[in-house]
């Protein structure tokens, strides 16, 4: 806005103020372009040019990359000459000279710009350049003719103006105060804000409370109050219940009883120690409230240990799903990764395709047409035949007048090396002596009497021999100090040891307890299978286990029965339930008798098996 202002302000046609913004806002689209050529521009004639004029180049560059081509060279030409001859000669031949050597690696388009505009450019320059060398002379500008004016003597004075009237003055009346209203914003807007403010509060927290009561009329839910007291109940129920006691049921059997043994530390002999102590209090207060009458909480340990292992193993399965979704989402996105990286490299590959192809048939272009120029050099050659004598003369001249100069500049070159090498090899000379005189080392020793002191009359004053003497028994009450430590901790380290050795002892006792146990609790199992095996294999039992269940199915049967007909019986006498409760009771009796004497015959039978399975076993043993 305020370049347009300025604009506006100037008399510019509207094609003028239209290039003038085109090129503004040219400049600062492509700024980092321009800057990098501006850069190189001034590194390579930095210290002949001025930071003041780096806008000037900038925008010149501009107009030489982008708007050569609707310019034409007409136009472009008058705004070069109408700059610093000297400046634009400099920018001109770094642009489309020495700048051709670095844009060919990059960039396709401006070469091609550069070389079209090559040839017209370097007649520009070539003007430029006899420009320079005439100088800047300064414009004559043409001379104003004098106009002769005739004199103003006959022109009557006019006449005076009336004197103005006295205005009387008036007393000026009191400004009134200006009201504090005025300047005061109203207060309606700031109650409307805060009434907003406030529904907008209250709109959002009954927002809140629909989407947190949503569909409470249909939820099958229990209320909160109910879920409260519920959650109560069962927190009394839980703090009641004993869940992570440790109970001992035995030692449990183990498959590993020939496995390595383990190199144990300091921490974990004395942790097995420990554990060990604490499981057998553990043992001997579970005895203590068995023989107490307590109740074996085995079952339920064991039922509890099987829900934790099943919560345990759904919980490992989660974080394996989420592990392997993971995995799955990292290997799609370096897929993606690489999809991308293919394309891009595609891409750069069909660009770099497309630049060789584009310079390929440049480059034949170029070779057809130096191929044109050189027939037509030729023919032009051939029809100034004559003409070619007088100059390969003229050009003998001009080489034996070159290398007569070349000599006398060879000569005089020779002559100011040999005074340069002279100067130098003095300076070299002056340089030796000085590092010379640098490198004698100077005498700084200073002779000390380690037996005497400094003299300051002070209370803590000592010589050098008796601080020395100081510091070395003090180094050997050190050293003593320190030996008694190291005779200290080798004393507690035996006794460590020893303490280890002792727990290990235990340990090795307890182990060897716990698999003779586990060793007879295996035996005893076995033996149980075997004596339920045979028992089960046994004819006789068999049959006498079916005689028993039948029994028992018609006992049940007949109880069945009598309840029945008791109830259709509600009617008789007393008389008759009484009969009818003894022959009860005495059919109870005789049945109780027959299950008793079954009951003798199978453990008489199992006598003899089970005597025969442990002659068996000590054969086997």
């Amino acid at each position: 806005k305020k370049y347009e202002e300025w604009l506006s302000n100037i008399n510019f046609s509207s094609s003028d103020q239209k290039f003038i913004i085109d090129t503004l806002y040219g400049c600062i689209t492509h700024k980092k372009l321009l800057d990098v050529v501006v850069n190189i521009f001034y590194n390579h004639h930095g210290k002949k040019l001025f930071r003041v004029d780096r806008n000037l180049f900038i925008v010149v560059c501009y107009l030489a990359m982008f708007c050569l081509d609707d310019l034409g060279l007409e136009h472009f030409s008058r705004i070069i000459k109408s700059l610093d001859i000297s400046k634009m000669h400099k920018l001109l031949h770094f642009y489309f000279c020495y700048l051709l050597i670095v844009v060919s690696k990059h960039s396709a388009d401006v070469l091609i710009l550069i070389i079209r505009w090559c040839n017209e450019i370097e007649v520009l320059l070539d003007q430029l350049a006899k420009k320079m060398g005439r100088g800047n002379l300064p414009k004559k500008s043409p001379r104003k003719n004098t106009k002769p004016r005739e004199f103003d003597l006959t022109q009557p004075k006019a006449r005076p103006l009336p004197a103005p009237e006295v205005i009387p003055q008036q007393d000026k009346p009191k400004p009134k105060p200006v009201p504090t209203t005025t300047h005061r914003s109203p207060k309606e807007p700031e109650i409307l804000d805060d009434m907003k403010q406030r529904n907008r509060q209250k709109a959002f927290q009954i927002l809140n409370e629909a989407n947190s009561l949503q569909f409470r009329c249909a939820n099958p839910q229990k209320s909160e109050k109910t879920q409260n007291v519920l959650s109560q109940i069962l927190q009394s129920h839980d703090a009641e219940l004993q869940f992570d006691k440790l109970y001992t049921s035995g030692s449990p059997a183990t498959q590993k009883i020939n496995s390595l043994p383990v190199r144990l530390n300091t921490t974990a002999i004395l942790r097995e120690g420990a554990l060990y102590n604490r499981q057998l209090e553990e043992e001997l207060q579970r005895l203590e409230r068995l023989s107490q009458g307590a109740s074996e909480p085995s079952a339920f340990l064991q039922w509890q240990k099987e829900m934790k292992e099943k919560d345990l193993q759904e919980e490992l399965a989660e974080l394996e799903r989420r592990r392997l979704e993971g995995r799955i989402s990292h290997e799609e996105a370096v897929l993606a990764r690489e999809r991308v990286l293919e394309h891009n490299h595609h891409k750069a590959q069909q660009t770099k395709e497309e630049t060789a192809e584009l310079m390929r048939k440049y480059a034949e272009k170029r070779l057809k047409e130096e191929k044109e120029m050189r027939e037509l050099v030729q023919q032009v050659a051939d029809g100034h035949k004559n003409s070619k004598a007088a100059k390969d003369k003229m050009q003998e001249i001009k080489q034996r007048i070159v290398k007569e100069v070349s000599e006398h500049s060879r000569e005089l070159l020779s002559q100011a090396l040999e005074e340069a090498q002279a100067e130098l090899s003095r300076k070299m000379e002056l340089i030796r002596q000085i590092r010379a005189f640098e490198s004698v080392p100077l005498v700084r020793q200073k002779f000390v009497d380690d037996t005497e002191s400094a003299g300051h009359d002070l209370l803590c004053e000592m010589s050098l021999a008796e601080l020395r003497e100081r510091l070395a028994r003090l180094r050997e009450s050190e050293q003593c100090e320190l030996e008694d430590r190291r005779q200290r901790i080798f004393q507690e380290k035996q006794l460590k040891e020893q303490l280890l050795l002792e727990q290990l002892d235990n340990i090795a006792l307890r182990k060897s307890l716990a698999e003779q146990a586990a060793l007879r609790s295996q035996e005893e199992k076995r033996m149980r299978n075997e004596l339920r095996e045979a028992v089960s294999r046994d004819e006789r039992v068999l049959t006498l286990q079916k005689t028993l269940e039948q029994k028992q199915q018609e006992r049940q049967k007949r109880k069945t029965e009598k309840s029945s007909m008791k109830k259709n019986e509600q009617v008789l006498p007393l008389t008759v339930k009484t009969t009818l409760n003894k022959k009860q009771v005495l059919e109870e009796q005789h049945w109780q008798e027959l299950e008793r004497n079954l009951a003798q015959q199978i453990y008489g039978t199992l006598q003899p098996s089970s005597k025969k399975n442990g002659e068996l076993y000590k054969n086997k043993k």
